[in-house]
């Protein structure tokens, strides 16, 4: 079992930054692949980006590309989303997810291929 927890969460203006946080408890979670969703108000959810188990492969969706950065410490449980250039568009509830699968490929953005999630934190970027 994987339980997931994000922090690093707030409000921030308009081309400022954040760092989310997702800290994990299982012993499995080294060997999953982590992705990053995020819900805006009155929008379904959407894939953001993903990680492989090792790090040494990752996945963007075009509106982030460039600007946010994945990364993992798997010594330390913890997967890492950089979001700089932030836009007042990227105002969302961002989630982190546990994949089945050490490695995504096409799949990466897929809600299907992440059984473990967790609550989710808030980041408001205003204008």
């Amino acid at each position: 079992q994987v339980q997931l927890v994000e922090s690093g969460g707030g409000l921030v203006q308009a081309g400022g930054s954040l760092r989310l946080s997702c800290a994990a408890s299982g012993r499995t979670f080294s060997s999953r692949a982590v992705g990053w969703f995020r819900q805006a108000p009155g929008k379904e959810r959407e894939s953001v980006t993903a990680i492989s188990w090792s790090g040494g492969t990752t996945y963007y969706s075009d509106s982030v590309k460039g600007r946010f950065t994945i990364s993992r410490d798997n010594a330390k449980n913890t997967v890492y989303l950089q979001m700089n250039s932030l836009k007042p568009e990227d105002t969302a509830v961002y989630y982190c997810a546990g994949a089945r699968s050490s490695v995504l490929g096409g799949n990466w953005y897929r809600e299907l291929e992440y059984p473990y999630w967790g609550q989710g934190t808030q980041v408001t970027v205003s204008s």
